[in-house]
């Protein structure tokens, strides 16, 4: 019970400062809408306490914070300073590709992770245990930045070999260069994970005993998979999150219409209202 209120009493923090990033932000909230929308308009106090009635900013934090929580159970996201059209629609869109990504992205990983411990699974299975891992090659590709990986792919595999278009988001052909990029390295770190599971789980009990009775080496194997499984449940967990949250620099040099690029496209317009809402459905996932 305690857990579930210190995760509850969290999220309503979370929630209250995501609420409140209009006024935590150091520009006048008024003066940016004025730039984005009315460029032509001087920032006299007029025209700015014009725009704070309009947008609701002139209430105070609490009203801030309970207008735009209001919304939240009808679906309604709030508005964008930069458009002045509903945030829902735009923000759902990128998440849709952002979560498409992560899956292609997610299967790059777990094909990869498997490739990596195919040789533990084969002699763990066979009861040839040895002290190799998956080497250093694993953890020099799980410690390279997305974005570092994104360019080299781009160079080599779209602009010298052209096999894949390098921009774009749309067919099968324009997620496979995206994909590489972020689920080798999640793919490496999660093989490593499972690569140094395994040989504890082979070493158990039911292992010798599947061998002594003649089970073939492909069902122990398996076996072995599922109960190393539990443990990286929750790393798989982050991974995923990460791969949804952390793609900015992968979608901004791909040009990936994502909820990552929305983001970033948001905190640089100051467009709150579309970063309050890509930071909520984050938190969500």
């Amino acid at each position: 019970m305690k857990y579930l209120a210190g995760r509850l009493g969290a999220l309503l923090a979370v929630v209250a400062v995501i609420g409140l990033l209009p006024r935590l932000t150091r520009t006048d909230p008024a003066l940016t809408i004025l730039h984005a929308r009315y460029a032509d308009r001087p920032p006299t106090p007029a025209v700015l306490d014009a725009i704070r009635a309009e947008t609701g900013l002139d209430g105070g934090p609490l009203h801030v914070l309970g207008r735009w929580a209001s919304g939240l159970p009808h679906g309604d996201l709030g508005e964008s300073w930069v458009s002045g059209q509903p945030v829902g629609p735009d923000v759902t869109s990128a998440l849709g590709t952002s979560l498409t990504l992560m899956g292609a992205s997610l299967a790059v990983a777990v094909l990869l992770a498997l490739a990596l411990v195919a040789g533990t699974l084969r002699r763990g299975a066979r009861r040839r245990l040895v002290t190799t891992r998956a080497g250093v090659g694993a953890a020099v590709l799980a410690a390279l930045p997305e974005f570092l990986l994104a360019a080299v792919l781009a160079t080599v595999l779209s602009v010298q070999l052209g096999w894949f278009p390098a921009l774009g988001w749309g067919d099968a052909g324009q997620a496979v260069l995206p994909a590489l990029a972020m689920g080798l390295p999640a793919g490496a770190l999660l093989g490593r994970l499972l690569d140094d599971a395994l040989p504890a789980a082979f070493a158990e009990p039911w292992a010798r005993a599947s061998t002594a009775h003649g089970m073939p080496a492909r069902r122990i194997a398996a076996h072995a998979l599922r109960r190393t499984a539990p443990a990286l449940l929750p790393q798989l967990g982050l991974v995923v999150v990460g791969l949804t949250g952390g793609a900015v620099a992968v979608e901004t040099l791909y040009a990936v219409p994502g909820l990552g690029g929305t983001a970033l496209a948001a905190a640089l317009a100051q467009d709150l209202p579309v970063l309050q809402a890509c930071v909520l459905l984050l938190l969500l996932l």
